[in-house]
């Protein structure tokens, strides 16, 4: 039975995730939520903790303790392909695209469509192609000519784009972006920006990560800032400018 948006059970739900090294404490009791067509940002100073909240929700790492819910069911990773399996992608700033491979190999990467040929599975090729290059064209990549071309000939928004349809298209329920603007020009960041907002449109939930405050506010709906592992606070978009931001980091 489908649900009324409003009585859906978020995306990602963090229950009091905590992370311990020895005597050291990465994450404290973080509570956190993603729903699906939300874009919340995570920001916080260096040594804040995000990476490591974004390892264990990607599978990467396992919390010390608390709980981690994904459709409303309680999940414990125990490998990042668990965490692809249920919806959940993440996209690293420099990891997301590999510039030597074509633009449909870096799409279907780890998920090839295959056919059999003379009872033999060999990659379908053609279906690839055309997916590939039907999608980027759902997402304005008009520098996209052939699925034959090699990802290194698209800009660093165009990669950054290549990556977030190619979550899209596999159905993620939760996209991860880690500092997905960075080094990028004006118009590029834009471009991501675009992006982000169809990919909101279509129901994926989003974890924005960056250190730019004039990056986070015009694409998030909430910006969560941790400070030394804790969540300091949650805060929408809309009642905040990227000074107000700069302040509470400060």
């Amino acid at each position: 039975m489908n649900l009324p948006k409003g009585e859906r059970p978020p995306v990602v739900e963090l229950l009091e995730i905590s992370k311990t090294y020895g005597e050291v404490d990465v994450l404290e009791n973080v509570t956190l939520s993603l729903g699906a067509g939300e874009v919340v940002a995570l920001i916080g100073d260096n040594g804040a903790g995000k990476s490591t909240l974004v390892k264990i929700v990607s599978g990467y790492l396992k919390p010390t303790s608390g709980r981690m819910k994904v459709g409303g069911q309680e999940v414990r990773f125990e490998s990042p392909r668990e965490a692809r399996r249920r919806g959940i992608e993440t996209v690293y700033q420099d990891l997301a695209i590999i510039g030597q491979l074509s633009l449909w190999r870096n799409f279907f990467l780890g998920q090839e469509l295959r056919r059999k040929s003379r009872g033999v599975k060999v990659l379908n090729r053609s279906a690839m192609r055309k997916i590939c290059l039907e999608r980027l064209q759902d997402f304005g990549l008009e520098s996209v000519h052939s699925p034959d071309q090699s990802a290194a000939s698209l800009s660093g928004g165009e990669r950054q784009t290549l990556a977030i349809a190619r979550a899209v298209h596999f159905e993620s329920r939760l996209l991860i972006l880690d500092e997905p603007v960075a080094s990028l020009s004006v118009r590029e960041v834009r471009r991501v920006h675009e992006t982000i907002a169809q990919a909101r449109k279509r129901g994926l939930a989003i974890l924005y990560i960056d250190h730019n405050m004039n990056h986070v506010v015009p694409v998030a709906d909430r910006i969560a800032l941790l400070e030394r592992g804790r969540l300091k606070t949650v805060v929408k978009s809309g009642e905040v400018s990227a000074a107000d931001l700069a302040d509470l980091l400060a």
